[in-house]
């Protein structure tokens, strides 16, 4: 699906390269219509509550030093790689079943607000948002999900939003079947991780200064939008 560009936001983001280095909130306010999501995007922000609150308004985001996940440099370990064979991977046939799962309060980092996991909605239905999903075969034979991710594809640009399991490395395994989805043109593309915890540098997360990354989006948002379809 090629994406439907929605009508302009009627908000303005600036520049986060003026930013103070290190300053990573950098708005408060404004809305979560597709345009402006998409704008802060471009401009190299992101939404995201404040301080994990349930309400009030939202916050634009841009962490100094960001992190990226290069896709060619994503490391699979032997064992990983033996969780990839008992996965079957899908793109996009349980995107709010992902939103779901990755929203659940009994989680660490499950803060996705009822309106922002909206906001990705609506981005699905226009083309823009996507999920990679690793399944399983449940008891009864049944197709389990069994974790995935979801996140933003924007030119070159992929902004992983966020991630969940149900079993042992599931959301590892669809983080990989992503990066191959990115590479598979040959193209090089950005994959944005916001913030690389210890978790995502072990698989091959890396961490850049601001207009570093600056630089990066600037060179992937001008590329064509990835073909979102596992081969």
């Amino acid at each position: 699906m090629t994406p439907v560009e929605p009508p302009p936001s009627r908000f303005a983001f600036g520049n986060p390269g003026t930013a103070p280095a290190g300053d990573e909130l950098l708005g408060v306010g404004g809305d979560l219509e597709p345009g402006t999501i998409l704008a802060a995007y471009r401009a190299g922000l992101f939404p995201m509550p404040v301080a994990g609150q349930r309400r009030g308004p939202i916050g634009w985001w841009s962490p100094d030093p960001r992190g990226v996940l290069p896709p060619a440099g994503m490391r699979v370990s032997r064992s990983l790689r033996a969780s990839c064979r008992r996965f079957e991977v899908r793109v996009d046939t349980a995107f709010d079943d992902v939103l779901r799962g990755c929203a659940d309060r009994r989680r660490p980092g499950g803060w996705i607000r009822k309106d922002v996991a909206a906001a990705y909605r609506r981005l699905h239905d226009l083309g823009w948002a996507h999920s990679v999903e690793a399944w399983s075969v449940g008891e009864d034979g049944s197709p389990r999900l069994a974790g995935g991710l979801y996140g933003l594809a924007v030119g070159g640009l992929f902004a992983g939003e966020s991630m969940f399991h149900r079993e042992r490395d599931a959301s590892k395994v669809a983080l990989v079947a992503l990066t191959d989805l990115l590479r598979a043109d040959g193209l090089d593309r950005l994959l944005d991780v916001q913030w690389a915890t210890d978790h995502l540098a072990s698989l091959g997360a890396v961490e850049v200064a601001r207009p570093a990354y600056l630089d990066l989006l600037a060179e992937a948002l001008p590329l064509p939008h990835p073909r979102m379809v596992l081969e």
